[in-house]
This record gives structure tokens, C-alpha cells and sequence, in this order.
């Protein structure tokens, strides 16, 4: 039993960096419980005996995050009701790949190998949680940034909280432009007519439709002191361009202010800003990096960074249960090998978005219309609900089918099942073996994705065109046509 277990835990939380403590050795909620009387009414069990707890409760979220900084890396920490509590493993995912781009030989450092690294955190918040972890883990220095007084005030508190690590940590207030206060961060966009965003043209843009432009307060120039040079930055974007857009996972409470998770364009807009400072500033980092929240956002600005001359673009896509972010990064420094662009999309795994899906539409139920979708045609599918995704298995005859659009009624799909079994497909030379996933992305927004898992069969070639049928029927079943191809 505990063995089964554990193979399912491995299987959902793919994605994870193998050097993240969580990767192996889930929380356990149980033992957590057991341990700190504090965290024990937020944990509830199952008929099987699982422990669990409210994802959608604010004050389980925090205290789940509280126990386990203090329980695995000794931090001590706290927010306020109402901000942006961070989840631990998938914070660490970003730390531990900010240090494969470190540690990587494809820029090189000059520093001796006694330098501590130094980092800088964009938008810190209240839980500042980077610098925390980058601190406690692997001893870096950091530099954190915010605008809100009360972002400073917890963020100073919170490390002060850890007196072995608050030596590393600096926490820095962001001054406004035009000595604004807060409340007209957000009138100053369409006054002035989103003139900063010129320095860099989206596809979007070259293709006739406008993006909002960032029109907050600084974000790296005008924070970074003159002579300060930084391995790395870091970021995690305000997402949204509306705090009711923000708010529409009703599977997860968070928390979060409009500061920390809404800016005029969204991250998009917020990444563009990073982006445009990274020119000016060129060889002050070594890497630019951030957090991205939508795939078709991700390949937009891996086009925009090539377009100012970077000479490397780095991604890597982090899971976290149902729900995918990407990481972007860049460098301006010259690259020690020859780099081809990583936007390219290969022909065997290909994907799309679901957007604009009702409440009441979930991810299970797109997972189950891909099922009957390939069962109907007679293909062998095999649904596995702990990791959202489906493997099938067809025959050439039935790919014929599917492309064809040659509707079978239910006795003929029962009939041919039971002459071609599962085993008998697979063993066919020209069978197609793919899986298709589906993932949370943004409230209301679905990544719909698709893998080849045998790419020396015959039929592999027609991959792309099921896929693509695949696209125009979960579109005109959940989205009306508002699907997004990526």
C-alpha cells in the first residue's frame, strides 16, 4: 500500500527540481500536525486515512507555509491576513534553477569561487520569500525591492526574524516617479499613452493589436545603485490586469493585493518593463530571470528578448499539481557556446490553451471529452486522474478515421474494441502512441498538451494534424472559438 502511494506522489508531482527537498518527501501533513499544535485544526482526513487540508482556506495556506520553512530550513516567518502567501516547493523550483543557470557553462564568471553569489528580488513582498530561502539554502546575498510601506515593513521583519541569515538580506524601498503616492500608480498608463513601451515591439504589436504598457514605479532602473553589479535577478510578476481576474481559482486562496498581483498589461506588460531595463543595463546581471504565468506570453517575449540582442534565452517549465508556470531567463554577456533560440517548437510536443472556460468546466471534464474524443474512433486510452492525462494508443486506420471525421456510433466503437485489444493495438508497426495532459494555468484557462511517446513509428508524422483536430474540438465544445494556439 505505502508503495502504491508513493509511486502515485512521484507521478503528480512531475516537474519538481530533483534537488528540491520536496521532490522525494512530500509535506506531511500528519506529521506536521503532530508537531505544531498551531497548524492541527487546519488538517482533516480522508476515509483512507490521508491527511489533507483546505486549499481554498487563506489561514491553512499561511500556516502550511509557516510550518514548513520553520519545520525544513529553520525560518521563521510571518504576513499579514490578505497578502500573497507563497507556496514552499514551488518557490524552491525557481531557486534550484537559478542555480543550474549559475552553475551552468554556458556564461561564464569571472568571480572567484569565495564570492558569495548575489541575487536581486523584484517585488519582494511581505513574505519575501527568495531571499529567504536563497539566504538559508545556499547562502546567497540578496536584494529585495518593493514600493508598498507595508511590503518593507514585513519583509524587514521577517528578516529580521533570522538573525543567521539577516546579514545576507537587504531589503530596498522603491521610490516612486513624480513623487506619487500608491493610489495613482494606476492613472498614470493612459495619461500618457503607454509611450515607454516603444523601445520594444510584440508580435502583438507588429501585428495590429495594442498591449497595454507597465505603468508602475520602477522596477530595476532607478532601484539598482550605480556600481552594483548582481548575479541574477529574479521575479514574480504581478499576473493579472484586474484583481477579478486574479480572483477566479476557486480551488486555491492565496491571498494577494492589487499591489502584488495586478499592473496595467498584466505580466506581459511587467516582463516588458524587466526587459527594456535589462538593455540599459546590460552586464550589471548576469542572468535576468522571472516567473511567467501563461505559455502564450512566454513565447512573445522569448521573441522580444532575441529582437534587443541577447546573446542566450533560457526556459524551463515548473509544475506544481495542476497548475504550470514557466521560467524565463536571459543574458546579454557573451555566451561560451553557440546557442540556438529555445523558443523553436518541436514537431512532437505540441500544445494549446482553453481559455474563457465557465466556472462550473473543469479540467477533469476537458480530460474526459479527450478520452471519448479518440474512444470513439476506437483507439485504445488509458485515463490516469492523478496526473491529468491520457495515453492512447491508435491504429493507422483509426488516425484515417479521425482526420476524416468519420463519426462511428457506439456499437461500432464497443465492436471494434473488443477485436483489437489494448496489447494488440501496441503491437501494431503503425500504431500511434501519444498522451495528451491537461493543466491548470490562469483562473478560467487550461493548457492542453500533447506528447509523442513512440516517435520511430510510421504514423508519427501525423501527429500534428490530430493534434490540431483535437484543438477545433475541445475549442468549439468549451471555448466558442476563444482557444489560443501556442
Amino acid at each position: 500500500m505505502a508503495g502504491k502511494r508513493k509511486r502515485k506522489n512521484a507521478a503528480e508531482r512531475r516537474g519538481i527540481h530533483p534537488r528540491n527537498k520536496y521532490s522525494d518527501n512530500p509535506p506531511d501533513f500528519g506529521l506536521l500536525a503532530s508537531l505544531y499544535p498551531s497548524f492541527e485544526p487546519f488538517v482533516f482526513y480522508l476515509r483512507d486515512g490521508r491527511p489533507k487540508i483546505d486549499w481554498t482556506d487563506f489561514n491553512a495556506t499561511r500556516e502550511l507555509t509557516r510550518v514548513l520553512l520553520l519545520h525544513d530550513h529553520g525560518i521563521n516567518w510571518w504576513i499579514p491576513d490578505g497578502q500573497l502567501c507563497p507556496t514552499v516547493p514551488n518557490r524552491l523550483n525557481y531557486i534550484h534553477w537559478i542555480e543550474d543557470l549559475l552553475a551552468s557553462d554556458v556564461i561564464p564568471t569571472n568571480r572567484a569561487d569565495c564570492d558569495v553569489i548575489n541575487g536581486f528580488d523584484i517585488g519582494t513582498g511581505t513574505n519575501c520569500i527568495y531571499p529567504l530561502l536563497g539566504a538559508s539554502i545556499l547562502g546567497w546575498k540578496f536584494v529585495g525591492s518593493d514600493m508598498t510601506d507595508v511590503a518593507i515593513e514585513w519583509a524587514n521583519q521577517n528578516v529580521e526574524s533570522n538573525p543567521h541569515i539577516s546579514h545576507l538580506i537587504e531589503i530596498r524601498k522603491v521610490h516612486l516617479e513624480d513623487n506619487m503616492d500608491e493610489s495613482q500608480i494606476s492613472q498614470k498608463c493612459g495619461n500618457e499613452g503607454g509611450s515607454e513601451c516603444s523601445n520594444i515591439k510584440s508580435e502583438e504589436t507588429r501585428s495590429g493589436t495594442k498591449k497595454s504598457c507597465y505603468n508602475g514605479p520602477p522596477v530595476l532602473l532607478g532601484v539598482v545603485k550605480d556600481e552594483e553589479m548582481f548575479d541574477f535577478c529574479m521575479c514574480n510578476p504581478p499576473f493579472f490586469e484586474t484583481i477579478e481576474e486574479g480572483g477566479l481559482n476557486p480551488k486555491t486562496s492565496c491571498g494577494g493585493t492589487s499591489e502584488e498581483m495586478v499592473c496595467s498589461g498584466g505580466e506581459h506588460a511587467f516582463i516588458t518593463r524587466i526587459i527594456e531595463d535589462s538593455v540599459k543595463l546590460k552586464h550589471t546581471f548576469r542572468w535576468y530571470t522571472s516567473m511567467v504565468g501563461r505559455k502564450l506570453n512566454l513565447n512573445t517575449l522569448v521573441s522580444e528578448i532575441w529582437n534587443v540582442g541577447a546573446t542566450v534565452v533560457k526556459t524551463t517549465e515548473f509544475v506544481q499539481g495542476r497548475t504550470s508556470r514557466w521560467g524565463l531567463a536571459w543574458s546579454f554577456l557573451p555566451a561560451s557556446r553557440k546557442m540556438l533560440p529555445s523558443h523553436k517548437i518541436e514537431e512532437n510536443n505540441l500544445s494549446f490553451m482553453l481559455e474563457g472556460l465557465h466556472r462550473q468546466q473543469s479540467g477533469f471534464d476537458v480530460l474526459k471529452s479527450v478520452e471519448s474524443h479518440f474512444s470513439e474512433s476506437g483507439a485504445s486510452c488509458k485515463l490516469d486522474s492523478a496526473t491529468f492525462n491520457v495515453d492512447i494508443t491508435a491504429s493507422k486506420d483509426q488516425i484515417d478515421s479521425i482526420l476524416k471525421a468519420e463519426t462511428h456510433n457506439t456499437v461500432d466503437a464497443a465492436e471494434f474494441n473488443r477485436s483489437n485489444s489494448p496489447n494488440d493495438q501496441q503491437s501494431q508497426p503503425d500504431a500511434m502512441r501519444f498522451r495528451i495532459s491537461v493543466l491548470q494555468q490562469n483562473p478560467g484557462a487550461l493548457l492542453v498538451r500533447g506528447s509523442l511517446l513512440d516517435r520511430s513509428s510510421s504514423t508519427s508524422g501525423l501527429f500534428s494534424p490530430i493534434f490540431q483536430h483535437l484543438k477545433d474540438v475541445l475549442i468549439n465544445k468549451f471555448c466558442t472559438g476563444r482557444g489560443i494556439k501556442l
